[in-house]
């Protein structure tokens, strides 16, 4: 039956596509690709998200005194997250269509007191972030960004490996002719958490050479006095400092065909990318509309900027109280949240045609074949799992093929393979109604993951949808 259509996956997007909508989706993918470029970490993604947000005529909340329906709005939590409004012409008692995400991506940090020398090579200690395999991010060029505070509140910014005049870093291993050891060891633990030591300098200091001073001429000296000429630091900086190790290099078009992208970080900036671009087009919506963009999901969504914390109950109620002048109690809020509607947009776990065996291909996204909808994560016996009501599903359904949203069915993996968790779970608790929903990806969680331009497309239209016209 043609109605069956989108279940079985008999399409792929691009067959669907107008010429024109075809033209929109290779832009889309320039358009995301430079977002990616902007956005290494989760403060860059703030920025940027922020820089796109002003130039569309969004306003920091914090200077509103009052709100009238159409208002655009941006509130940052920490540099670390933000959230971006339109205001709806009913009360925000009434509920908010809600697209939430999150702008940390798993990656490597620096430890606190990291320098150090050994064999004529300085190195810095690190402790990895989020569900990374250790073994996919040796021997290859990296890029350290973050945020220093010095001794008298000064505040930098470093940013060192992506400029085509940059230096980059690199974490070594060993070399095949010496690994039998290393060979006779699990994947996962071939390459150890404290084996995971950058590499960032190699010449000894010559400091006082001219005077013929005895001086030490160690390697992390000559890194210190680097860093000093550069940015002023001292060593002890390093203990008032956010630094991180991404992958070095820009998004990348993928194919003859340029169908996919390769980037650092699609999950989840991909669906930060297209919540935003959604909210930013949107006018004089019905429903007050809201995409949020959190941090630290691939640690469990804790600390002051996670999903976990306040920030956003909060905002929601200094929303409510503007929009009634200044009258306000926990009720409405606790009303606003229960009578919303969110799409935890987060990525799914697309098949991998090379893989195939770790996925119950029936209820698995293809790539490039519509957004991935995910009634329920958690792992093996739903442990964990938000699980959307049928009535949400349906009303999606409903909305997205009367609005020719390509969207499939998925889950993540074979039931005993593993799984994961999203932000789902912890916006339900407020008893509003959520469910996952974005772009399918291969390669998850590695330096360098993929995803389809269509898909893209399609994730951005399914957003655009929800935000216009779903009540």
């Amino acid at each position: 039956m043609e109605n069956d259509k989108l279940f079985y996956k008999k399409h792929f997007i691009w067959e669907k596509l107008s010429s024109s909508e075809k033209d929109d989706a290779f832009k889309l993918g320039d358009d995301y690709r430079a977002f990616m470029d902007a956005s290494k970490t989760e403060r860059l993604s703030v920025k940027e998200i922020i820089r796109r947000a002003e130039s569309s005529g969004f306003v920091n909340m914090e200077d509103k005194k009052e709100i009238k329906p159409g208002d655009k709005l941006y509130y940052v939590n920490k540099e670390k997250n933000a959230v971006l409004t339109v205001v709806g012409k009913e009360s925000i008692e009434k509920g908010m269509n809600i697209v939430g995400s999150h702008v940390d991506s798993p990656r490597i940090d620096i430890k606190q007191n990291p320098l150090y020398e050994k064999h004529g090579i300085s190195l810095m200690k690190t402790h990895y972030y989020g569900g990374i395999r250790k073994y996919q991010w040796v021997t290859i060029p990296l890029a350290l960004y973050g945020t220093v505070v010095k001794a008298n509140g000064e505040v930098i910014d470093i940013a060192i490996g992506d400029d085509d005049n940059d230096p980059v870093f690199y974490i070594t291993d060993l070399l095949p002719h010496l690994a039998k050891d290393q060979n006779d060891k699990k994947l996962s633990e071939a390459i150890e958490g404290e084996g995971l030591n950058v590499v960032i300098g190699s010449l000894p200091s010559t400091d006082g050479d001219d005077e013929g001073k005895k001086e030490d001429k160690s390697v992390k000296l000559n890194v210190l006095k680097i860093l000093n000429e550069k940015y002023g630091m001292i060593e002890e900086d390093f203990q008032t400092a956010e630094l991180e190790i991404v992958p070095a290099g820009k998004s990348r078009d993928v194919g003859l065909d340029r169908g996919m992208i390769m980037a650092y970080g699609h999950d989840d900036r991909v669906c930060a990318y297209t919540s935003l671009k959604a909210v930013l087009e949107l006018e004089n919506p019905d429903k007050t509309a809201i995409a949020v963009f959190a941090d630290k999901e691939e640690i469990g969504s804790v600390g002051n900027t996670g999903m976990h914390s306040a920030f956003f109950n909060n905002m929601v109620a200094e929303l409510i109280s503007i929009q009634n002048n200044g009258n306000y109690n926990e009720l409405l809020l606790k009303r606003a949240l229960a009578n919303s509607s969110m799409l935890s947009s987060d990525v799914a776990a697309g098949v991998d045609p090379t893989y195939p065996q770790v996925t119950e291909l029936q209820n698995a996204p293809i790539m490039g074949k519509g957004v991935a909808l995910v009634k329920y994560t958690g792992s093996r016996g739903k442990s964990g799992a938000s699980d959307a009501n049928a009535e949400y599903i349906g009303r999606l359904r409903k909305l997205f093929n009367e609005n020719d949203v390509i969207w499939q069915p998925s889950e993540l993996g074979k039931v005993d393979q593993g799984g994961g968790g999203t932000i789902a779970y912890i916006m339900a608790n407020y008893n509003m109604d959520v469910v996952d929903i974005g772009v399918p990806v291969l390669s998850m969680h590695a330096p360098f993951e993929l995803i389809t331009k269509t898909d893209l497309y399609m994730t951005y239209k399914a957003y655009k949808v929800f935000y216009d016209k779903f009540n």
